[in-house]
């Protein structure tokens, strides 16, 4: 099934049971957010606020917010448009008649790339001077700067090419006409307005709020440099987009969208954004940012307002996320053939965390599969990647600690990339848009194989090396063929599969042996609170009074402890839970800095190299200059209690 608009996906919703109505008055101001948050945790309905104190307009959220929603939205699975477009490729290079036949399904999704005038435009059935006061915007978190549009498209074009982008960004509400644009240096829409700022034009711009489905996932997927998004809208709708032209500016907009905001961004204007709750589940610090003059607005004569709120995962983006990698993710094979599958981690903000499936062919190919992907698009806002073997679930974390606790040798195996572009929402490295990196490569390689393992045949794998690059000097080091461990590793092997350890230092599950029980992390330093072990590679521990900066201290001598086979040790602030994955992912990831953070048990400098032993510890507590994490207030918590059973919400 294909949607055209907004309206149908939702009449389509509420005929499957996912929509709920709420016309009791609701406050767009936290109100709605602490409603949405209680119904996202539990993977509810998508909610229809009917009576939104101070506006005219309905209220749409958690549209996407379930596995199935996403399934109604694009008529199929994602990850079948993924596999399907692959094989397209495929067949297409070179031209395979017989094959393309068999796959001409998909080719007549490919044919709905293109867009069509509308003779009808139901987006301009009202157009009228802009109120953005009129709008139910959401303000979402008790700390934030203002009021919130959080699902608006910016439709802008490059100034010299004339390419369209169609990028998300969040747009905060000065007055009636005028709004700050989130625009992150690494984004489309923002390059577009660095180049008409270079050009001292206005940058042209159309915000659309509310419209079909496919459209919205495509506004969020991370396509290539100047791939049209409303064109990737028509694959995924099977049909394509019907545009028309904005009534102030040269700019065609969806025909059956929502609301249209029409205007422009001058150049060399700014004014303070923010502070706003971001998906890292904190604040976003407040910074100067263009701004947006609402010129014209266009609407339905019965819209509905779209919008979304993040923070602290889970959240809807959870569902978006793994949609848009499950729809694009298998494309990455064709300039990275070597890559199985790859995934980034929803819990971690998706760029903190990425985890990378390979069959290696040729020694430490893998590192440079990784430099490649974390070039690639938005693929370069990653701040972690994890190698894996190619038969590895990369979704399965577990799985993933278990190839690290067995191939991971920082000796060979870490890479540190300090001083380099990152995400602009990215707090830890306190200086906007930079940061560091790390590579994990947990891939099994030929030096471990050629360090005396029994049934190795270091002639025949020296010899399968061939004759291009000449290693055996390289191999027959004795610096090289040196243990790399600290000696706490030498009871590696004491584990086999999966082991959990609370802070008794009991492992649970038959798997794991005596002689290899990983001891209380709390013995060897009484500010540690607790502590959880996950799969015998991973030790997390709670440190009291964390903000004084004494998790570094506690790392730092932790890494120098006897904890078997343990190869990652992380401290974590008192307000991140141990027992639930989500947001122990959360707290680790979203809290470190790679070249700041990050310490082993010895480190080893020659000249320009820089060569890491033992464990590896990650500071990853909250540190003084952190934006504080997101909680709503208690008033409004209470609020939302009493009236809970007014919203009808089972």
């Amino acid at each position: 099934m294909s949607f055209s608009d907004l309206h149908s996906f939702v009449r389509v919703l509420e005929g499957a049971g996912e929509l709920h109505r709420i016309s009791t008055p609701v406050d767009p101001v936290l109100e709605i957010t602490e409603i949405y948050d209680r119904v996202i945790k539990r993977e509810g309905p998508a909610l229809l606020f009917e009576n939104v104190r101070g506006s005219d307009f309905p209220l749409l959220i958690n549209a996407l917010g379930s596995r199935a929603r996403i399934e109604l939205a694009l008529g199929r699975p994602p990850e079948q448009i993924g596999e399907a477009l692959l094989e397209l490729a495929a067949a297409a290079n070179p031209p395979s008649p017989r094959r393309l036949w068999q796959l001409r399904s998909t080719v007549r999704d490919v044919l709905g790339m293109r867009t069509r005038r509308a003779r009808r435009a139901p987006c301009q059935e009202i157009v009228e001077e802009p109120d953005l006061t009129r709008l139910p915007v959401q303000t979402c978190w008790p700390d934030d700067g203002g009021p919130f549009i959080t699902w608006g498209m910016a439709f802008t074009r490059d100034p010299v090419s004339g390419e369209r982008n169609v990028g998300l960004y969040r747009i905060q509400v000065f007055d009636e006409r005028t709004a700050g644009i989130h625009w992150q240096l690494h984004k489309g829409g923002g390059f577009h307005y660095v180049r008409a700022e270079n050009l001292d034009r206005p940058l042209e711009m159309a915000v659309v709020i509310g419209a079909d489905p496919a459209l919205l996932l495509a506004a969020v997927t991370a396509l290539p440099e100047g791939m049209d998004e409303v064109a990737f809208s028509g694959l995924l709708r099977r049909m394509p987009c019907r545009m028309t032209k904005c009534k102030t500016i040269d700019m065609e907009v969806p025909a059956n969208a929502e609301f249209v905001l029409e205007g422009v961004v001058p150049p060399g204007e700014r004014r303070m954004e923010g502070p706003f709750g971001d998906h890292f589940g904190h604040y976003s610090h407040a910074a100067p940012f263009p701004v947006f003059h609402v010129r014209k607005m266009t609407r339905r004569k019965n819209p509905i307002y779209m919008s979304a709120t993040v923070g602290k995962p889970p959240q809807e983006d959870k569902h978006i996320g793994n949609a848009v990698q499950e729809t694009v993710g298998p494309l990455i094979k064709l300039i990275h053939p070597e890559v199985n599958d790859l995934w980034a981690y929803y819990e971690t903000g998706f760029h903190n965390l990425l985890v990378v499936s390979m069959d290696r062919r040729y020694f430490k190919e893998s590192v440079r599969t990784a430099l490649g992907l974390m070039g690639t698009g938005q693929l370069a806002l990653t701040k972690c990647c994890v190698l894996v073997n190619g038969d590895v679930d990369v979704k399965d974390f577990s799985a993933v600690l278990g190839e690290i606790r067995e191939n991971f040798d920082p000796a060979h195996d870490f890479l540190l990339m300090p001083k380099v572009p990152q995400d602009t929402l990215d707090f830890t490295s306190y200086s906007m848009n930079l940061g560091s990196k790390m590579i994990l490569d947990a891939t099994s390689g030929f030096l471990p194989t050629l360090h005396g393992t029994p049934g190795a045949d270091r002639d025949a794998v020296l010899a399968s090396i061939g004759d291009a690059v000449d290693l055996r000097g390289l191999l027959e080091d004795p610096e090289l063929r040196k243990p790399t461990c600290s000696p706490a590793d030498e009871g590696r092997q004491a584990l086999e599969g999966s082991a959990v350890t609370g802070s008794s230092g009991t492992p649970e599950g038959s798997a794991a042996r005596s002689e290899g029980t990983i001891p209380d992390p709390r013995q060897f330093d009484d500010r540690i609170t607790d502590s959880l072990v996950l799969d015998g590679c991973l030790v997390v521990v709670r440190v009291a009074d964390a903000r004084a900066g004494t998790g570094r201290e506690v790392v730092e001598k932790l890494v120098q402890a006897p904890l078997g086979p343990v190869r990652i040790v992380a401290a974590v602030s008192r307000d991140v839970p141990l027992d639930d994955r989500e947001l122990l992912l959360w707290g680790i990831f979203t809290r470190f800095d790679c070249a700041r953070d990050v310490v082993f048990t010895r480190v080893e400098r020659r000249s320009a190299w820089t060569t890491c032993h033992g464990t590896m510890g990650i500071d990853a507590t909250f540190k003084p200059g952190y934006p504080e994490p997101l909680e709503m207030s208690e008033e409004i918590i209470a609020l939302v209690d009493r009236r809970w059973a007014e919203y009808g919400i089972d």
